[in-house]
């Protein structure tokens, strides 16, 4: 199974069934799988603000939530996470595509690569880094556990490497 298809089936053995999602080359494939399966509620956005705007509905009404962004997406996240997330304790687990990581080809993803762990530990947000298929499985079923018991969002980055 590849990196994409076991975060696809992570994810519904997860029992996620509302997805919102940022265009992202490493995610794309697996945004397809997303797309469809009837079973999930697939929604494309603009920004992520927009879509975690979006999860929180989907969340009160009844979804289990997940969003899929690039890791430069969470630097425009930190006043939804922390005002709305975090205050109003509300689950979804974002996978983030950790570009900037080694291996990265693109300079301009560098400072925020770096940056991106920081940013989750300010807020307090738990995070996992899987590096292979196999880790990813574990993951985010302990992400999925975590959103549930505990009503948070939780992080699942991936790095170029793990593609």
């Amino acid at each position: 199974m590849d990196s994409s298809q076991t975060i696809y089936q992570a994810l519904k053995k997860a029992g996620i069934n509302f997805v919102v999602s940022l265009p992202c080359v490493n995610l794309g494939k697996l945004m397809d799988m997303i797309d469809c399966d009837s079973d999930i509620i697939h929604v494309p956005v603009n920004r992520e603000e927009e879509g975690f705007g979006i999860c929180a509905g989907a969340y009160m009404g009844g979804k289990k939530t997940a969003i899929l962004m690039q890791n430069s997406g969470l630097g425009n996240s930190v006043n939804v996470l922390a005002s709305l997330y975090k205050l109003y304790q509300l689950p979804i687990i974002m996978i983030i595509s950790h570009r900037g990581t080694d291996g990265e080809f693109m300079n301009a993803q560098v400072p925020m690569g770096k940056a991106t762990t920081g940013v989750l530990d300010a807020l307090e947000i738990t995070y996992f880094i899987p590096k292979t298929p196999d880790d990813a499985l574990k993951l985010i079923s302990k992400a999925g556990s975590l959103v549930e018991i505990e009503n948070v969002p939780v992080g699942i980055l991936l790095e170029i490497s793990f593609w």
